[in-house]
């Protein structure tokens, strides 16, 4: 009843606002059997047309996946579903905000039932020279987020200070005295990211010669200069795109704050504190299961610049237009290492459905 009056209440809004006449269809849409879900690939922007040009994280699944049924969606793009596998994949939007609002309005969505749907957020991001090269993927365990907290400008902070930036509830940076996490850390499920670590870790990940003279400037980093590779390793989210070595070693050192040690920044990106927020507010009513999310992040760009150049030569050469070094190979990285664990969960669904894999 109450989502008659709610539909019928927005077709009266809409009529007032001079809008044209809009055919009232509450007891079909009432009695829809929702969707079942069993896999959500959550990619977070796009290039240009979602097929036959530069490809973001979309277009690959768009180009490579058969979806009988494109569904309008009030968000950033259309939610793509194949009814027979059960795979549903969204777009959200760049940033925290955009995915968790995305997120939330997936889960609260009447179409699908995600009770028991695996979410895999599959994505770009900056990566940490000290650990991995750009095309690699890593799968995080530990998601931690780079805005909640102060920020006094570098130009006013005390002397003793390594940065600006510190926790909210505390005193300093790193303050030795750490409040409980509200927000500022999650940990996803560590038994199902290793699974799907140790389900991928042997895959030769794609390469490209051009990407090499990038990567050969960064003498002090020898894992930079490395070929990608599949590694575990964790992430920290922030709507500010930032960029350094200063900020770098900031963002290593906030990710060993908030983890205790345990966690080790390897990908910078915007969006997966938003996500995984709403996932688990979804779980507290049933909608999702907050213990079937995984974040894999690709490295498309270094987060800090090699010797031969200023962070900021060598963030504007690398953001104007998705000039990424390493942006092909990642997305063709991300779209082949999931596909590996999508593809294990629904071709023996009968397996995961009720019982969570774990690398035990």
């Amino acid at each position: 009843m109450v989502s008659r009056v709610i539909s019928l209440a927005v077709v009266f809004m809409l009529s007032a606002c001079g809008m044209p006449d809009v055919e009232v269809t509450v007891e079909e849409n009432h009695k829809e059997k929702p969707r079942p879900v069993k896999v959500v690939v959550v990619t977070l922007f796009e290039i240009g047309e979602d097929t036959g040009d530069r490809a973001g994280e979309f277009q690959l699944w768009k180009e490579r996946r058969v979806f009988d049924e494109i569904l309008p969606f009030h968000g950033y793009k259309d939610l793509h579903y194949n009814s027979e596998d059960g795979l549903l994949v969204i777009v959200t939007g760049i940033g925290t905000a955009r995915s968790a609002a995305a997120t939330m309005a997936v889960g609260m969505d009447p179409r699908f039932d995600l009770s028991k749907a695996y979410w895999l957020t599959a994505g770009i991001a900056g990566i940490d020279p000290e650990d991995a090269t750009v095309g690699s993927a890593a799968w995080a365990e530990y998601l931690v987020d780079g805005d909640l907290g102060h920020h006094i400008d570098a130009r006013e902070i005390p002397e003793d200070w390594p940065f600006g930036y510190f926790p909210r509830y505390t005193t300093r940076p790193f303050d030795p005295e750490k409040p409980e996490p509200s927000g500022e850390m999650f940990r996803l499920n560590p038994g199902l990211t290793e699974w799907a670590y140790q389900l991928t870790k042997d895959i030769e990940l794609p390469d490209d010669p051009s990407v090499q003279h990038e990567r050969d400037l960064y003498t002090e980093h020898p894992n930079a200069q490395g070929k990608p590779k599949v590694i575990k390793g964790d992430h920290i989210a922030a709507l500010t795109f930032w960029h350094g070595a200063l900020l770098n070693d900031w963002a290593n050192r906030l990710v060993e704050y908030w983890t205790g040690g345990k966690g080790n920044m390897v990908t910078s990106g915007m969006e997966d504190t938003g996500s995984y927020l709403s996932i688990s507010w979804l779980d507290k009513i049933g909608r999702a299961d907050k213990d079937r999310f995984m974040v894999l992040r690709m490295g498309s760009n270094f987060t800090m610049q090699p010797p031969t150049r200023t962070a900021a030569e060598n963030l504007l050469k690398e953001t104007q237009g998705y000039k990424y070094a390493g942006l092909e190979i990642a997305v063709e990285s991300g779209y082949i290492v999931a596909s590996r664990v999508v593809d294990e969960l629904l071709k023996n669904w009968d397996k995961y459905e009720d019982a969570i894999p774990t690398s035990d």
